[in-house]
C-alpha cells in the first residue's frame, strides 16, 4: 500500500472527496476563524500547509486562519483516520453563499481513502461510508461545543446540496447524507439511512 499520507502522490487527492460541510451561519470573519480552528482541532489536522505539491517538512507551515484560506484557497494537513491510517486532508471556505452564509468544508480525497482501505463505494449510484460518517459526525459535534454553527452535512461532495434554512429545523425522513442539526437541547446527527 502506497502512503495515503504523502502529499507530492498527486493520487492522493484526486477521485473527489468525502467531507464535512459546515454552514457558519454567519459571514463575518471571527465566525468562520471559529470554525476552522475548531475543526482542525476536533479532526486532530497535523500541520496547516499552502501547498500539496511539497511534502509538509518541504515547506513552511501558514497559520490556520481565514487569511490563509483567502490567500491560497484550501489549507492542507494530515489526519489521522478511524482506521489509524494517516492521511491527507484539506479544508476550504465558500464564503458569502446564495443563502448568505458562509461555509468551511473540510475533506479527505478519496485517492487517501483507497490507499488507507476505506471503502466508500459499493456499486450503488452513490458513496458512502458508515466509518467516515461516524467520525465526521464526531468531529462535527465537538466543533459545535466550541463554535456553533448553523448546518453541517456529512458524505461524499455535499457541499451545497441544502441549507439549514431548506430544512427549517427537521430532519428529511429519507437521509442520502448526514446531517448535523442544531436543535434547543443540542446538536442532532441523522445518520444516513436511505
Amino acid at each position: 500500500m502506497s502512503n495515503p499520507a504523502a502529499f507530492r502522490d498527486r493520487t492522493n487527492w484526486s477521485g473527489g472527496f468525502y467531507e464535512l460541510a459546515i454552514e457558519v451561519g454567519s459571514t463575518q470573519d471571527a465566525a468562520i476563524q471559529a470554525v476552522l480552528s475548531a475543526v482542525w482541532s476536533a479532526a486532530g489536522v497535523r500541520g496547516c500547509f499552502a501547498f500539496a505539491d511539497r511534502e509538509p517538512g518541504d515547506q513552511e507551515p501558514v497559520p490556520c486562519s481565514v487569511a490563509s484560506l483567502t490567500a491560497y484557497g484550501h489549507l492542507r494537513g494530515q489526519v489521522l483516520l478511524p482506521t489509524g491510517h494517516l492521511a491527507v486532508c484539506s479544508g476550504t471556505a465558500i464564503r458569502g453563499g446564495d443563502d448568505g452564509s458562509d461555509w468551511l468544508d473540510f475533506y479527505v480525497p478519496a485517492g487517501a481513502l483507497d490507499k488507507a482501505g476505506i471503502p466508500y463505494w459499493d456499486g450503488r449510484p452513490f458513496h458512502r461510508s458508515a466509518v467516515m460518517d461516524d467520525w465526521l459526525a464526531g468531529v462535527g459535534t465537538e466543533v459545535f461545543e466550541r463554535a456553533p454553527f448553523s448546518l453541517g452535512v456529512i458524505g461524499w461532495e455535499v457541499s451545497g446540496c441544502t441549507d439549514a434554512a431548506a430544512l427549517a429545523g427537521g430532519l428529511p425522513q429519507e437521509r442520502g447524507i448526514g446531517y448535523l442539526l442544531p436543535q434547543k437541547e443540542g446538536l442532532l446527527y441523522g445518520a444516513a439511512n436511505d
